[in-house]
């Protein structure tokens, strides 16, 4: 795999689009801490893009299927680029909806590149290579979010908001550049045939149904997203409540480092354990770590929290991309990975503007004792019906 030129321009490609993101991720709380005082007004403003993301999923997904992959990733990553100058336009005038059309933009571009990078990932590396391929293109990632938001925090001491983006602009336009000279065999692709009218999402939902554990896997997947939906606004809500803003540094870095630390170990655990006894242990140890965000007044609980958070979507979300990618057929790839994504955007979205309005009405920790006791409770849910079917599985095969 190390051999192989695509892995590392992919690779490299993610670590510098990821410092470009973070740079203005940490832009954007720091635009909205400045224009907007409500939580759940920020939320709101997140959530516009993320709802344009959702809107436009299924014509993503017939597009990535039809079309070769490098070329739905170039058309998106200049999209992605060209937003970056309506952020720059709202930093001038002091506009907030100058920000939600940078944000829709964005997040448009999203919804057709992280498809077909998905889809594009099984095309580029062996089966066999495909859990330390995803667990390596996240730990990159993690590595720039770590390195950017640490940079970003120095910059916004040091440089202008209009100056943070423009570096942004610069990481996204470089991964444009490095996206040209990535070659996939689009022999190993079969492409998807349509007919006239047909829907994205009309074939896909049957072949889903029949694969189990891909459907386990989908549903599992709203326990960490309970925690990362308002994870931005936790980080600000904690860092007020201890009234420390290093705490925020903390948190990511710490974060961010579990996350490494478990992406790396859970290959180690891929060959004792099956892919659902991975899934359901770490979605309770989240729950966990959900509930001990009630000590957030604490630093050194706080930080331990998502530090336990960290490690076990670690382990969590390469397990849980590798079932996809060799589970559901190739030729729905594009789909089914634009159809997660929408999937992942609305429990987003809904997560993100709960956690804002909860924020304003009950607190940072009493929401965070009624997400664990729901993360919990989703996992014993799903672990009894499992179990439930595990068990009719074996008496079928006996009788």
């Amino acid at each position: 795999m190390w051999r192989n030129k695509n892995v590392w321009i992919l690779l490299t490609g993610e670590f510098v689009a990821g410092l470009g993101l973070w740079l203005g991720i940490i832009g954007n709380l720091e635009f909205m801490q400045e224009k907007v005082p409500s939580d759940f007004m920020k939320a709101v403003i997140l959530a516009a893009g993320l709802l344009a993301g959702v809107a436009i999923g299924p014509l993503a997904g017939r597009i990535t299927d039809q079309a070769k992959k490098k070329t739905v990733m170039l058309t998106a990553g200049f999209a992605r680029s060209l937003s970056v100058v309506f952020m720059l336009i709202a930093i001038q005038t002091g506009s907030v909806l100058w920000m939600v059309v940078f944000l829709v933009m964005i997040q448009l571009a999203a919804a057709f590149y992280f498809p077909a990078l998905q889809a594009a990932i099984p095309l580029i590396v062996k089966e066999k290579d495909l859990l330390q391929m995803n667990g390596v293109h996240m730990n990159v990632g993690t590595l720039s979010r770590i390195l950017g938001t640490a940079v970003a925090g120095i910059f916004l001491a040091i440089m202008s908001l209009s100056t943070m983006y423009t570096m942004s602009l610069a990481a996204y336009l470089l991964l444009f550049i490095l996206t040209f000279f990535v070659e996939i065999d689009e022999q190993k692709e079969t492409k998807a045939t349509f007919s006239k009218g047909e829907s994205g999402f009309k074939h896909l939902f049957p072949i889903v149904k029949e694969l189990p554990i891909v459907t386990m896997t989908l549903i599992m997947t709203m326990v960490p997203l309970l925690f990362i939906g308002g994870f931005n606004l936790l980080v600000i809500n904690i860092s007020e409540l201890q009234d420390n803003s290093l705490i925020k540094s903390w948190i990511y870095t710490t974060e961010g480092i579990s996350f490494m630390i478990g992406a790396f170990t859970v290959k180690r655990f891929a060959h004792k354990l099956s892919p659902y006894t991975i899934l359901f242990v770490f979605s309770f140890i989240i729950g966990l770590s959900q509930l001990l965000l009630f000590f957030a007044w604490i630093p050194v609980l706080s930080v331990l929290a998502f530090a336990i958070f960290g490690f076990s979507v670690g382990c969590f979300f390469p397990t849980a991309a590798t079932i996809f990618q060799t589970r559901v057929p190739k030729e729905y790839h594009g789909r089914f990975f634009s159809f997660r994504n929408m999937l992942d955007r609305i429990i987003f979205q809904v997560v993100l503007l709960l956690t804002g309005l909860m924020l304003d009405l009950i607190g940072l920790q009493l929401m965070c004792v009624l997400f664990g006791i729901l993360s919990l409770t989703i996992t014993a849910t799903f672990f009894s019906k499992y179990k439930t079917e595990q068990k009719a599985n074996i008496n079928l095969k006996v009788s």
